[in-house]
């Protein structure tokens, strides 16, 4: 929502709670308030603390210079700051004043007397006069007013719906204080709506809805009700089931259509993306293609909701001219003073396009604008959409660094949806940086949600990173069990958007673990895909599916093809995966020379790449071709062959001998023949006993 309600609609009589006195003069507010035992001066500054934070209730503290100015007009010592600096109550730092005790201001607004709390806000409003902005001024006015005073209220709210300085906080603070002046109930209501909105775009839902509820606005349909609705279904699809909110908000669109169409747009493109986070593609479509034709509409929105469109419809070739349209204006001059809703959704599209660079260009920007001058809300969700582009191009560091900071901003936010896809897009990068306690800790947290919220997006990313993990450890059935049904047709399959980019993951495991019709019925599905240009990696990732289903006359020349396609784009892990699975097969055909070639660039590029699990399958392939290098076995362990010694490796993990045989790639005859002779070489009789020896002997390695 991008602005107040206009409405002539009647208001509330007086907000019940508000003052009911006002004393003629500006009395110091000074008395028994506060905690026991503050001193009359203590107690005066708390109370100028307290109501100057009032206005912004996301603010990090408050002016210094404010609180001082009002504080030496009703003659509060210079040493007032110092004394209640010393009692713990409250400590200067960078010309802001903070609270130490968050209940303090709690405590300090029940026990001050209306009168005394008015007579702050007067003193504050004098403060403020002659500052560059006339909406604290008139904040504090009306805080010390007697209800109703609609004169006062109603520049209040002109103020707060003319000025763009002031925070999306400060603008919902003035909004509730302009509906408990107003006389009549419906513009109450209005004013209660447009605070509350303000309120969730600076991130404070619990503030939001409880402005929506002194509204209630249970009426009629008509402009005031639908814009309850919108900010009702907006709040849902932060923190709850998405495709509620997607209902409330095309609920609000059809009331808001008549009055209001810029709102009604925006509740149809915040039901797109309900729709998007339930992986509901044929309802995209359906957001998109609603409404009536606005004359005089942004025409970057209307080429916007067009590509799109036709990309839900299933026609990628028709929506890429639209979608290029929206990105090359993020790109130029005049985008730069593009705000961070039309910056995201340039990031949206390039993303569409498969054009990752544009993306993390307009996504970085939004970012940065959302920083500077808000909405709040924002924040999380660029840093959302920044994580999942590094993690597509590669960029596992700086995915993990994003995905941390949007994590905890939007749990500061009260964002619980952003927040699990967030947690799902750590579980991937941990899935890559091989710690399967942190992949099963951030999918737990991403599908605790994705449950309860029905954020299929996010539940198949998590599903993904639990794969990924076990094709890591070799635990290829396992991997091929958890992505079978999301690349898949059926009820279980996968996000529209994420399932093809978790394909050939699943590939790789059905193909070595036997499953061969499946993993071509895949393969065909994401050789379709990958002529979308969705994803600059696909190529390369077919090459190598193909080969990995390809006899021996093709194969090789399938990996050469893969490895030229992943010297196009930019991408080390997938570039090493390529390696690793190419010289795997070179030392089963016998070339260990050349295998080891292969292995070593792999193992350069998960190093690089910081992907230690899929490093140590490079390590162990290069053991296996009888490559010396660093991390060799210790004590009894060096009497083994490579390949008995990546036997006792898989089987001291608790492989059974048909796991180890898939793992390997080799028969289950000889699994057992090489373990009696692991058996016989190291003196143990039993599975136990060798794991027990493995787990010693790779202590010793990693600790000298």
């Amino acid at each position: 929502m991008s602005g107040p309600i206009a409405t002539t609609c009647p208001t509330q009589p007086a907000d019940p709670s508000g003052p009911v006195d006002a004393p003629d003069t500006p009395a110091a507010p000074a008395g028994p308030v506060g905690p026991e035992g503050t001193g009359p001066a203590e107690a005066g500054l708390l109370l100028l603390v307290v109501a100057e934070g009032e206005r912004d209730a996301r603010a990090d503290g408050v002016d210094a210079s404010v609180v001082l100015r009002a504080a030496g007009a009703c003659g509060l010592g210079a040493g007032v700051l110092d004394a209640a600096e010393a009692a713990g109550h409250l400590r200067l730092d960078g010309g802001r004043i903070r609270l130490l005790d968050p209940g303090l201001a709690r405590a300090v607004h029940a026990t001050a007397p209306p009168a005394r709390r008015r007579a702050a806000h007067r003193l504050l409003a004098d403060a403020h006069a002659g500052g560059p902005s006339a909406l604290p001024v008139l904040f504090h006015r009306a805080s010390a007013a007697v209800a109703p005073a609609p004169g006062l209220g109603d520049a209040l709210a002109a103020a707060a719906a003319a000025d763009a300085r002031p925070t999306h906080a400060e603008r919902s603070a003035a909004w509730a204080r302009a509906a408990g002046l107003a006389v009549d109930q419906e513009l109450c209501a209005v004013r209660l709506i447009d605070a509350a909105d303000q309120a969730r775009l600076a991130g404070l839902p619990h503030r939001a809805r409880e402005l929506l509820a002194r509204a209630g606005c249970e009426r009629p349909a008509g402009v005031v009700r639908g814009a309850a609705q919108l900010v009702s279904g907006l709040l849902a699809l932060q923190d709850g089931p998405v495709a509620d909110a997607r209902e409330v908000l095309l609920l609000a669109a059809e009331s808001l259509d008549p009055a209001d169409p810029p709102r009604a747009l925006a509740a149809r493109l915040a039901a797109v993306e309900a729709s998007w986070a339930a992986g509901d593609a044929a309802a995209c479509a359906e957001a998109l293609d609603q409404g009536p034709a606005q004359p005089g509409s942004d025409p970057l929105l209307a080429a916007y909701r067009a590509g799109m469109s036709a990309v839900m419809h299933g026609r990628p070739d028709t929506g890429r001219p639209s979608l290029r349209e929206v990105v090359a204006r993020a790109g130029t001059a005049a985008g730069v003073h593009d705000g961070p809703e039309t910056l995201l959704r340039a990031g949206n599209a390039a993303l569409v396009l498969g054009d990752l660079a544009a993306a993390a260009r307009a996504d970085s920007r939004a970012l940065a604008v959302a920083r500077a001058t808000g909405p709040y809300i924002l924040v999380a969700q660029a840093l959302e959409r920044l994580a999942y582009g590094e993690l597509r191009a590669g960029r596992h560091a700086r995915a993990r660094a994003h995905a941390e900071d949007g994590l905890r901003t939007a749990a500061g936010a009260g964002q619980d949806n952003l927040a699990a896809h967030h947690h799902a897009i750590l579980a991937l990068v941990a899935s890559v940086e091989g710690s399967p306690e942190t992949v099963a800790e951030h999918a737990t947290a991403a599908e605790r949600v994705a449950a309860a919220h029905g954020l299929a997006q996010a539940a198949t990313l998590s599903q993904w990173a639990r794969a990924r993990a076990d094709l890591a450890r070799g635990r290829l059935a396992e991997a091929a069990a958890r992505l079978g049904p999301l690349v898949g047709a059926g009820p279980r399959r996968g996000h529209f958007a994420i399932r093809m980019l978790a394909a050939p993951c699943f590939v790789e495991a059905a193909v070595r673990t036997g499953q061969t019709e499946a993993a071509r019925s895949a393969v065909a599905a994401f050789a379709d895909w990958s002529e979308q240009g969705a994803d600059p990696q696909a190529p390369a990732q077919l090459a190598r599916c193909r080969a990995l289903l390809s006899g021996p006359e093709d194969c090789e020349a399938l990996f050469a093809a893969a490895l030229a396609r992943h010297d196009e784009v930019a991408g080390d892990f997938e570039r090493g995966r390529t390696q690793l699975l190419y010289g795997a097969w070179l030392r089963r055909r016998r070339r260990p020379g050349e295998a080891r070639g292969r292995l070593r660039d792999a193992l350069v590029s998960f190093e690089r790449g910081g992907a230690l699990g899929w490093a140590a399958q490079a390590r162990a392939e290069l053991r296996a071709t009888g490559d010396a290098g660093p991390g060799e076995p210790a004590g009894p362990l060096t009497l083994l062959t490579p390949q008995q010694l990546r036997i006792a490796r898989c089987v001291a993990e608790g492989a059974t001998n048909r796991e180890v045989a898939l793992r390997l790639s080799v028969s289950p005859r000889t699994v057992d023949h090489h373990l009696r002779n692991v058996f016989a070489a190291l003196g143990v009789r039993s599975r136990v006993e060798l794991s027990r020896l493995v787990d010693r002997a790779e202590k010793t390695t990693a600790h000298p």
